[in-house]
């Protein structure tokens, strides 16, 4: 019977994020909804007259970004791959990407969804507070792909985890996208740092592709994981297949 092991320092940090980002989601919506149904003022406004709210959120995005910024042994390897001191040199010259093509459609497919809502927002049918909202719901999706599927690397970039994942460091823009049209400072700052994250990954890639490239970065490799998100997910894998076989067997039970 195979071991189970222990979940890495990396993964935990994840589920950290996790439940935090659930709680701000869940705080927000309850704001919102009690603001729609008792109040007329914009539901921003009423947000921003608790400004420990505002001040708390932003500064924990941005300290999340910033540390994005350097080299962290506290953060996944998918981000990490980018800096010098992680490229470990396999003596293959080969720089094979291959999920560098889908990078474009996932761009478009992003920028035309959230246009959707941007033009929704423009008419007056959504307020700020939704796009708020989307913001604080992208935030959760963002640990859903790293922790359980991620539809990008499953439907469009086949990359076979995370570590390898050629969009990584695009999270935290595609997260605050539609802060854009979001009029506020605050959310200004985050739709520009992230913007400035994404940037510094896109032109250490197009200098050095080889950190990004399984076959010249041994880093990369199983081997030198730390985060061990696989083992992680093959063990829900298992425990879901456990309860799917439970469950048919109890249903086969109750029709005898």
């Amino acid at each position: 019977m195979e071991s189970r092991k222990k979940i890495s320092i990396v993964s935990t940090l994840h589920y950290i994020r996790l439940v935090y980002r659930s709680v701000l989601f869940v705080l927000l919506l309850i704001s919102y909804i009690r603001y729609r149904v008792f109040s007329d003022d914009p539901v921003l406004e009423r947000i921003e007259k608790i400004p420990v709210i505002i001040y708390v959120t932003w500064a924990v995005f941005v300290i999340e970004m910033v540390m994005r910024f350097f080299p962290s042994k506290y953060e996944s390897p998918g981000c990490q791959k980018q800096f010098a001191r992680n490229y470990i040199k396999s003596g293959n010259t080969n720089i094979s990407i291959p999920d560098n093509n889908s990078t474009i459609l996932i761009a478009l497919i992003w920028i035309v969804f959230n246009g959707v809502f941007g033009a929704l927002n423009m008419e007056g049918i959504l307020d700020d507070g939704i796009m708020v909202l989307l913001c604080s719901a992208y935030s959760i999706c963002d640990i859903v792909c790293i922790l359980f599927f991620c539809p990008f690397e499953t439907w469009f970039m086949k990359n076979k985890c995370c570590s390898t994942c050629r969009i990584y460091n695009w999270d935290y823009a595609m997260m605050f996208t539609p802060l854009f049209f979001v009029k506020r400072s605050y959310s200004w700052s985050l739709l520009a740092l992230s913007v400035a994250l994404l940037i510094r990954w896109e032109i250490t890639f197009y200098l050095h592709p080889e950190r990004f490239s399984e076959n010249t970065n041994d880093y990369l490799q199983c081997k030198n994981c730390t985060e061990k998100l696989c083992v992680h997910k093959k063990q829900l894998a298992s425990l879901w297949k456990q309860i799917e076989v439970y469950s048919a067997e109890r249903i086969r039970r109750l029709r005898k």
